[in-house]
C-alpha cells in the first residue's frame, strides 16, 4: 500500500524550516503533498499562486525529495482533500509547546472527522527560531534572511516588500 502524507501550511513564505520537515517526512512516507492553503486567518503577503509558485523553486532550490507535490487548497476542509488523495497523515512541524497547543486542537478534530493521524516533526535546532513571519519583519527592515529562505524566495520577497 503506498503511504501518502500531507503537510499543509500557508507558506508565506516557504522557509528552510519549511523544507527541513519536508524532506525529513518525505523519507517517511512514499509521497508527500505540500499542501498550500488558504487560512483566512492570516494576513499573507503572497497569492495562494504565488505561494505554489515559490514552494515549486525552493523545492528545486534545494534539491528536495522526488516524492514531494506541491498542491494547494484554496477552499474546503484539509479532510476533504486527504480523503480523495488517499492520505494517512497530516505532517506538522513545530518549533515550541506553543506551536503544539496552538496545533493540537485542529489534529484531534482532524482524526474524529476523517480518521487520518497527525505526525509532529520537531524543527532542527537551527531553524527552530525561524518562521515566515520573523522572515518578513526582518526583510521589512532590510534585514538578511539569506539563512531562513533560498535565493528564489528572498527575491521574491525584496520584490514584494520594494
Amino acid at each position: 500500500m503506498k503511504t501518502i502524507a500531507i503537510y499543509p501550511g500557508s507558506f508565506d513564505p516557504i522557509t528552510l524550516g519549511h523544507l527541513s520537515i519536508l524532506n525529513r517526512a518525505a523519507a517517511l512516507f512514499d509521497e508527500v503533498h505540500l499542501m498550500v492553503v488558504h487560512n483566512p486567518n492570516k494576513k499573507v503577503l503572497f497569492s495562494i499562486a504565488e505561494r505554489v509558485s515559490l514552494c515549486n523553486k525552493a523545492l528545486l532550490e534545494v534539491q528536495a525529495a522526488s516524492n514531494i507535490i506541491v498542491d494547494e487548497l484554496s477552499s474546503g476542509l484539509l479532510v476533504d482533500k486527504a480523503q480523495e488523495l488517499g492520505a494517512q497523515a497530516f505532517i506538522k512541524g513545530f518549533r515550541t509547546s506553543a506551536d503544539i497547543e496552538y496545533e493540537l486542537p485542529m489534529a484531534q478534530v482532524n482524526r474524529d472527522l476523517s480518521c487520518v493521524e497527525t505526525i509532529f516533526l520537531p524543527a532542527e535546532p537551527g531553524y527552530g527560531y525561524v518562521s515566515s513571519s520573523l522572515v518578513k519583519e526582518v526583510l521589512a527592515l532590510n534585514g538578511d534572511v539569506s539563512g531562513y529562505v533560498t535565493p528564489n524566495v528572498a527575491s521574491a520577497l525584496k520584490e514584494k516588500l520594494k
